[in-house]
């Protein structure tokens, strides 16, 4: 899903920074959901299709429909799933199907990115079917969202003028109260919130370092954003500070929250 500065829409620069953990997200997403086989899905910003190909191999729909704003993510995420599902270019705010048509709306790592997430919401909540299910998860930016929270606290230590780029206090809606009181609002009963945890191991530093600078993010958009001499200072400062493990990988956490409603 593209943000409104239009740093997203990559495919492979963002596979390489946060797209392979992306993919690791979606399982425990559909394992926490529990639904039945045999839905019409609806993935709102499916981004490079991780999430949409996780609902296909692990889900048994009947349908699956996605959609993202980003022309650059669509190619990718058609040529992933071939003809598996249906992919096509559309906002959050203006979605193809019809009312009352889907049996599952979801969306992954996209409504903190949503200029509106109250219309977003709406629109999800027009086209699923009453006793339907809507449903979204977002990465714990100010929190254990590892590999972007450790870029941010060593970025702003040395440039406190980083702290406006920084997603954690960007994307206030990127916390389970938030989350929760949306779909409330909203009118979605049953809403419920939970983290899911994975495991982001990096092989060593430069596996960690090396996709912040394909530009695709708030935080590699900052890294490429510097001169040559503040990008080291940077790297060196991060290569000294990240955990590091006997053989020299590094082990971090990606957490995200994700958050449920039935449809009235």
């Amino acid at each position: 899903m593209a943000d409104s500065s239009g740093i997203w829409g990559g495919g492979r620069a963002y596979e390489r920074y946060v797209g392979r953990w992306s993919s690791r997200v979606a399982p425990l997403f559909l394992e926490w959901l529990d639904l039945p086989h045999g839905l019409s899905w609806l993935d709102v910003g499916c981004g490079t299709g991780a999430l949409t190909e996780c609902i296909l191999d692990r889900a048994a729909p009947r349908r699956v429909i996605a959609v993202d704003p980003a022309e650059g993510f669509v190619a990718a995420a058609a040529a992933r799933l071939g003809t598996r599902a249906t992919v096509s270019v559309a906002g959050a705010d203006d979605l193809p199907p019809p009312d009352s048509s889907v049996d599952c709306v979801v969306s992954g790592l996209v409504l903190n990115f949503v200029p509106d997430p109250t219309a977003a919401l709406a629109e999800s909540l027009r086209v699923a079917r009453p006793g339907g299910t809507v449903a979204a998860y977002v990465w714990d930016y100010a929190g254990r969202m590892d590999l972007m929270r450790r870029f941010w606290d060593a970025a702003i230590s040395l440039d406190p003028r980083a702290t406006d780029r920084d997603e954690g206090p960007r994307f206030p809606l990127a916390h389970p109260d938030a989350l929760e009181a949306l779909f409330t609002e909203a009118g979605c009963a049953a809403v419920d919130v939970t983290g899911l945890d994975v495991p982001t191991v990096f092989s060593d530093f430069d596996d960690y370092w090396e996709p912040f600078l394909g530009g695709q993010g708030p935080a590699p958009a900052y890294a490429v954003s510097l001169d040559a001499e503040a990008r080291e200072a940077l790297r060196r400062l991060l290569e000294t500070t990240l955990p590091r493990e006997p053989d020299g990988s590094i082990a971090l956490v990606a957490r995200a929250w994700a958050v449920r409603g039935v449809v009235r």
